[in-house]
């Protein structure tokens, strides 16, 4: 075979695919590449093998190609292999209507068309297939004017006829193969089966869970394959009933000149048939035409079969075979054999033999016409998305492609297609799935249109949770599988909200199946019952109502509407409240409809400052309530103290006795405060009155609310306490002033006005810090939330995609399904999917993703993106309070609701406090009042309040009610409440101070739980950008000097805008010392391979130089020779390092060629194998070696990898000494994972783990009974952040995983972990502190106020209770303020005590784990001589490395003269 003509082969190893998305992604794309016919992507193997047409593509190009999708492909055998093809020869029968360029445009569209040669006088086609993609029978298909020339075939090589031969009599199976879970279990089934006798090919698919298998009926029975699966342990049963491949007159004549292939050996068998019989069998057991065709097809399939004609009427077959190979008996049984194996059959008669050899004319009279042409049918498929007649013209061309497919028709207006298609060799789902891959959303409506109306009835709407998705190629897996499945009309997948929405048939599918579906896909899946939560709400202002008829017209309008659920109008209020179903109707439609009427209806404005979120409200009502109340209070304070003052002053005058009534009246005459103003009210008790009226009812009135709340939910808390012991001071006050006054009393009682006030300014005081530390946390919050657009532009669009008009309404109005314009510059208002234009999109807000993201047709869009530089149409797909911003924002919320569980435990504390002091205070109260009567004298000599001139029976009552009073003021357990506020407020606001940010009270309270730390690596261990870690000097020649090369190569990257060229660029600059570089023209980029350009202009930088040159030289020499010490390293020869500097300093011009190998042999370059070396050591531990050409010379080797934070190492190790378990989870491979691991001092690893198995591993961690923080911060590790005990997120991570995270560190630095952790132990003990501080007072406090302590002299007033509370409050606050004395620890103060300590991890020592297995794979042991030259190297490198790790085999920083000779950071697999 001419391989300049043929098809070839090539397998490509395809790195950096995680999922089963992957895989699809790669065969979509590059299968719509030109010239390629064929590519089957494995991600077991973690290949592509791709047959391509050589004069289209190369391997080059199609490894280019995966590599621009963001795979790294590499081409391990650049030698493609030829594949074998096969030319059938097809003839028109009857008249042609089609142009033969329409038959061969149509041809070469065709997957496995390799070439179309056309005979017009002939009327002939010879068309080159691939047999292993496409047959005759599909051919045919697609031009039914053509039928198969039975005369001539081009004859290939022997093999091609091999290859046909096995393909005779196949049967196509499909079985469904249960609790397969990985791609080692297909590749198993694959084997297994794939080795049984019969069996032809087989694929499984573990997406699918099934199995498709090729086989041949009369040597393997499908029984026999379903217990061989089932013997592996996986439970099958068969899907659809196997199907018969069909053959073409063609493979028939092929079959006669091809010889046996038996067990017994080859039987030659002659090209002639010389004795024919014919036998007639009468076969029970046939129900359609399906039937006829099987028996047909698969007995003319058999070499020894001339003829086969199958009646169904008569339920017979005639069989005209070659006497001399087979019996009627066996032609019996290979009849009975033929799938589903139900005929039954039996031999009416043998003809007699004919001894003619088949001439062309018996081979017409072959019924093949009844083989090819089965019952068709017809579907029509709703297609959404379609926008003008190119989008028509498309589906048409492809589908009308589709093997199996005999006609399409796409209706723009209708938006459907109507297909007639062959049962036998496609499926509705297939096609539907077909329209959907091309980007558009296609729905089945049945077998027949009728059928669309009972699916609008019958269709119901569940919500599935849907849990371990990570990103949009999840959602576009699991909504692809899903809408396969019959019975599944849509769905629609929402990533943030992790819910699903499915519009399903009840009469076929249940949610509990669908769930399952979704579970075989590998995510984690639960029905939501409460289905209702998915229904759109809308508030309307209505204008214009005049009446109840109005009300009735509106509501009875719109509930006639078909998607509207539930509507209820409030004349009063003129609003509107409506429920109703997003996907069928939306609030722009409902607003027009009520306008309709005759009415004005408008949204009613929401607010969108995300002030709900920063407690301004409560900061506000609380400072309020705390200014008032203080405001009052100080007067109030300042009368008590100053009769304080005076009553002691009296005390002592009188000698301490109890005065007489006219010595009181005396007295209180004598005092301006206790002067009376009307009989019975003096002018203290006024004030006193005056200044507690607006505490209590305006300063205490949300108190009251509360309370009040709290008893209607039969709960008691401190709201109920500080409102009852206020109350019944001012009560009992009140009462006894109004009763003085009443008897004209003329000595002044004894009030206390006093309470109220002094109690309210300190609970206000605690419930202000309170909010405020809430407050805190919800700016970022408010940030997310100012992100959402405020307007939209809808555009309505023409049939052929032409704008007929465009409105600007709120963004509120926008409905799933409407088109948005959105300008360059703009934000995205919804979620949506591009239909027109290409744009980058700067998604960093969302994603935290730098780059800006290419989005074109079929790309989605996220709410709240920014636009940047051309105008594009979208389709909104999620709206309203499902688009991904709002759902980043709901999980905040419910981040930020969340309680300390402490802050828990001080409220349930309360709850069985209050109820418990109220019943000490009643006990105190009755008590008293029975000691009274019994025994006055005690009442007497104790009662410091006490004298003659008030009756015996107001002074107990009096006496008890004071200390029952002073009970319920002392019992306040204000400072309870305020115990957690105020160390978290203090606790979180240091930790702000430190670039700490902490959400909240319980990530601090559970942070000093924690027994585990995971750490990700990339971005979190290490900088997560590539820097360079190597330049190599390749010039055998004295030409170049490295100064020179880093000026040339920093000049050419410094347009690039590729991450590597950026690190290239930077390196450059800072080694040169410089800020300019020189001028770089001709700039060319080809993505996957390298650059090209002209530099100029570098001169100056060289001069600048020149005097650093000779003294690195010097250094270099000793270098290279300790390096050679170490490394027995070959490649010396090619590092002759020289520094002689160019002297001509004229401008001169430099061609410069940077990039992979590939590039360099492109352009002609020859790589030798020391440099080739190099380069494969490089790319073995994880970097990307980037070669240097300069004026077409190879003269450098760049390393660029990702670097580990110099901090690392110190933090991991102060963690260690904390007492804490740290393990590495990344996804890259375990090689690079344990060189990491190794450098920063990490023993366990968990390597090649996908996002949600760090869930997983978390979860795992978590059921040992272990408390997790997990450090993260990407994307990749939001829902393991959001798992953990304590999610810490790098400041620099993505905004997803800053809110999915529990503590951000604001500055990119990892000892922060450790300052965070460090911060939550001091405020729990602070915690603990003001707890026993509030818990003193009252334990000391209520026995006294009691009365308890009477007999030694310790008695409470009331004022001196809340005064003894309040202290407790204040001595609470103030010993949470003592942790703004916390300081971080420094760097410095770290690393002394550690520097001695820290120890380079030896591989031996690590365990990787592939996966989250705990089976590691453990590195070899060291022996002794092993440990020696360790050790020895482990010296020469303190030498040279910096102050950071003296005593470290691996510098962190490659220190400058290292970087031109040998690199000593070797890895664990090279340190030996």
């Amino acid at each position: 075979m001419d391989p300049s003509m043929g098809v070839n082969s090539v397998t490509i190893s395809v790195e950096g695919m995680t999922c089963n998305s992957c895989v699809w992604t790669i065969e979509q794309q590059i299968g719509k590449v030109n010239g390629v016919h064929h590519i089957k992507v494995s991600l077991e193997e973690k290949n592509a093998t791709i047959i391509y047409d050589p004069k289209l593509q190369t391997p080059k190009t199609l490894q280019e190609a995966i590599d621009d999708m963001g795979f790294d492909a590499v081409i391990h055998n650049p030698d493609p292999l030829p594949v074998l093809t096969d030319t059938l020869f097809l003839t028109v029968t009857a008249s042609l209507t089609l142009p033969w360029d329409h038959i061969q445009s149509t041809l070469l569209k065709t997957k496995g068309v390799t070439d179309i040669k056309i005979y017009p006088q002939k009327r002939t086609v010879a068309v080159t297939i691939i047999p292993s993609i496409v047959n005759a029978n599909q051919i045919k298909e697609l031009v039914p004017e053509l039928s198969l020339d039975t005369g001539t075939l081009e004859k290939k090589s022997g093999a091609c006829e091999d290859h046909s031969m096995a393909q005779a009599g196949e049967v196509v199976l499909k079985m469904k193969v249960e609790g397969m879970t990985c791609h080692s279990c297909t590749s198993t089934i694959e084997g297994k089966i794939g080795k049984l006798q019969g069996v032809q090919r087989i694929k499984v698919s573990l997406d699918n869970q099934e199995a498709t298998i090729v086989y041949q009926p009369h040597l393997i029975s499908v029984e026999e394959m379903k217990k061989q699966i089932e013997a592996m342990g996986f439970p099958a049963f068969v899907k659809k009933q196997p199907k018969y491949l069909k053959l073409g007159a063609i493979d028939v004549e092929r079959l006669k000149n091809t010889p046996v292939k038996s067990s017994e050996g080859s039987q030659q068998r002659s090209p002639s048939y010389t004795n024919d019989s014919t036998a007639t069998f009468i076969i029970d057991g046939m129900h359609c035409k399906s039937c006829v065709s099987n028996i047909e097809s698969t007995l003319s399939a058999l070499q020894y079969v001339s003829s086969i004609v199958v009646s169904l009427e008569n339920r017979s077959a005639i069989v005209k075979y070659n006497a001399s190979s087979v019996t009627p008996e066996s032609l019996r049984k290979a009849i009975e054999a033929v799938s589903p194996g139900l005929y039954r059959v039996s031999i009416t008669s043998e003809v007699e033999s004919t001894s003619n050899s088949p001439s062309s004319s018996s081979l017409q009279k072959i019924p093949l016409n009844v083989v090819s042409q089965p019952l068709t049918q017809e579907t029509v498929i709703n297609i959404d998305g379609m926008t003008c007649n190119s989008c028509v013209q498309s589906i048409e061309g492809v589908i009308s492609k589709k093997p199996g497919v005999k006609s399409i028709r796409v209706s723009l207006a209708n938006s459907n297609g109507t297909v007639e298609y062959d049962p036998l060799l496609t499926s509705p789902e297939t096609l539907r799935g077909a329209i959907e891959d091309m980007g558009f959303d296609a729905t089945l409506s049945g077998m027949t249109p009728v059928q669309d109306k009972e699916e609008g009835k019958n269709s119901s709407k569940c919500y599935i949770q849907v849990t371990g998705m990570t990103c949009a190629s999840c959602v576009a897996n699991i909504e692809r599988n899903l809408r396969r499945e019959e019975g599944i009309y849509s769905i629609l997948v929402a990533l943030m909200a992790g819910k699903a929405e499915v519009r399903y048939n009840p009469a076929v599918i249940q949610p509990p199946m669908i769930a399952e579906f979704i579970r075989e896909l590998g995510f984690g899946a639960t029905v939501i019952e409460n289905a209702d939560e998915g229904d759109g709400v809308l508030e309307l202002v209505v204008r214009g109502m005049t009446c109840a008829s109005c009300v009735h017209k509106i509501e009875s309008s719109l509930t006639k509407h078909r998607g509207i659920l539930y509507c209820s109008v409030a004349l009063a209020t003129n609003k509107a409240h409506i429920k109703y179903d997003p996907e069928i109707i939306g609030p722009r439609d409902i607003i027009h409809t009520i306008e309709s009427l005759g009415f004005e209806a408008s949204l009613v404005k929401k607010d969108r400052s995300a002030s709900h979120l920063d407690h301004k409200r409560e900061i506000r009502q609380w400072r309020r309530s705390f200014l008032v109340s203080l405001f009052f209070c100080i007067p109030v304070m300042g009368l008590m103290i100053y009769m304080m003052v005076m009553d002691h002053h009296f005390a002592t005058l009188h000698h301490n006795q109890n005065m007489s009534k006219e010595e009181m009246i005396n007295l209180h005459s004598s005092m301006f405060l206790e002067r009376q103003i009307l009989p019975g009210l003096s002018v203290m008790n006024l004030l006193s009155f005056l200044l507690c009226v607006p505490v209590q009812f305006f300063g205490g009135w949300y108190f009251y609310i509360q309370a009040y709340k709290a008893l209607k939910h039969k709960t008691a808390n401190m709201d109920v306490l500080i409102v009852l012991a206020t109350t019944i001071a001012f009560a009992y006050s009140l009462i006894i002033l109004l009763v003085a006054m009443y008897e004209r009393a003329k000595v002044n009682p004894i009030t206390f006005f006093d309470t109220p006030p002094m109690l309210f300014v300190f609970i206000a005081l605690g419930r202000w810090l309170e909010h405020i530390a809430k407050g805190k946390t919800s700016e970022a919050l408010a940030k997310l939330i100012s992100l959402q657009a405020t307007e939209a532009t809808i555009v309505t669009l023409d049939s052929d995609n032409i704008l007929l008009s465009e409105e600007q309404v709120d963004v509120e109005l926008v409905q799933r399904g409407d088109i948005i314009k959105v300008v360059p510059g703009g934000k995205f208002p919804v979620d949506g999917r591009v239909i027109e234009g290409h744009s980058m999109v700067d998604e960093s807000l969302i994603t935290g993703e730098a780059m800006p993201v290419a989005k074109k047709p079929g790309s989605t869009v996220i709410a709240g993106s920014i636009n940047q530089n051309g105008s594009l149409l979208i389709c909104a797909t999620h709206v309203g309070a499902d688009t991904t911003l709002s759902q980043i924002v709901k999980l905040v919320e419910e981040a930020q609701t969340s309680k300390a569980p402490i802050q828990q435990f001080a409220d349930k504390l309360s709850g069985y406090f209050v109820p418990f002091i109220v019943f000490v205070s009643i006990a105190t109260l009755l008590v008293w009042i029975v000691i009274g009567f019994l025994n006055f004298e005690i009442v007497e000599t104790y009662f410091p309040g006490y004298n003659r001139s008030i009756s015996r029976t107001e002074m107990i009552i009096r006496f008890a009610f004071q200390a029952s009073i002073t009970v319920l003021c002392i019992a306040c357990p204000c400072s309870l409440g305020l115990a957690t506020p105020t160390a978290v407020m203090v606790g979180t606001g240091v930790g702000a101070q430190n670039g700490i940010l902490i959400k909240g009270g319980e990530p601090l309270e559970m942070a000093h739980k924690v027994k585990v730390v995971v750490f990700d690596k990339t971005g979190t261990i290490t900088h997560g950008t590539p820097v360079v870690n190597q330049v190599k000097v390749l010039t055998e020649s004295n030409r170049i000097s490295h100064h020179k090369i880093l000026a040339i190569v920093g000049t050419a990257e410094s347009n690039s805008e590729h991450p590597l060229g950026t690190a290239i660029t930077k390196y450059c600059k800072q080694e040169l010392d410089t800020e300019t570089l020189g001028t770089c023209i001709d700039f060319q980029v080809v993505p996957g391979c390298g650059i090209s350009c002209k530099v100029t202009n570098i001169e100056g930088l060289l001069h600048k130089n020149n005097w650093n040159i000779e003294d690195n030289n010097i250094k270099n020499a000793s270098l290279v020779q300790i390096d050679a010490s170490n490394e027995q390293s070959s490649t010396s020869s090619s590092m002759i390092i020289d520094a002689q500097i160019s002297n001509a300093l004229n401008a001169q011009q430099y061609k410069v060629l940077i990039g992979n190998r590939e590039w360099m042999i492109r352009n002609g370059l020859v790589i030798n194998n020391d440099v080739n070396d190099f380069m494969t050591e490089h790319e073995r531990k994880g970097r990307t070696a980037v070669l240097v050409a300069v004026d077409d010379e190879l003269c450098g080797l760049i390393a660029i990898a990702d670097t580990v934070k110099p901090e690392a190492e110190l933090a991991i190790h102060i963690l260690k000494s904390m007492g804490l378990e740290v393990v590495l989870m990344t996804g890259d491979n375990s090689k690079t994972a344990r060189s990491i691991a190794s450098q920063v001092g990490i023993t366990k690893v968990f390597a090649e783990v996908l996002p949600s198995h760090k869930v997983a591993k978390v979860k795992q961690l978590q059921e040992e009974g272990k408390r997790v923080a997990m450090v993260g911060d990407g994307i990749n590790d939001s829902p393991a952040l959001a798992m953990a005990n304590v999610g810490i997120a790098i400041g620099t991570g993505t905004d997803v995983a800053i809110e999915a995270a529990d503590v951000v560190l604001i500055r990119n630095d990892l000892l922060d972990v450790v300052a965070s952790i460090d911060l939550s132990r001091k405020t729990v003990k602070r915690i603990r502190i003001n707890f026993v501080f509030a818990l003193i007072y009252n334990l000391v406090g209520i026995p006294i106020a009691a009365g308890v302590f009477m007999p030694i002299g310790l008695v409470l007033q009331p004022w001196m209770g809340s005064a003894a509370m309040a202290a407790s409050s204040v001595s609470v606050v103030l010993s949470s303020l003592f942790l703004k004395l916390y300081r971080k620890p420094t760097y410095e103060s770290y690393e002394l005590p550690a520097r001695s300590q820290i120890g380079q991890k030896s591989p031996s020592e690590i365990s990787v784990h592939v996966g989250i297995d705990d089976t590691s794979r453990n590195s070899p042991k060291l022996g002794l001589l092993d440990r020696i030259v360790n050790y020895s190297r482990a010296s020469i490198n303190s030498l040279l490395s910096d102050k950071r790790s003296l005593n470290s085999v691996v510098t962190s920083e490659p220190d400058k003269h290292s970087l031109l000779v040998g690199d000593f950071r070797e890895d664990d697999d090279t340190a030996l």
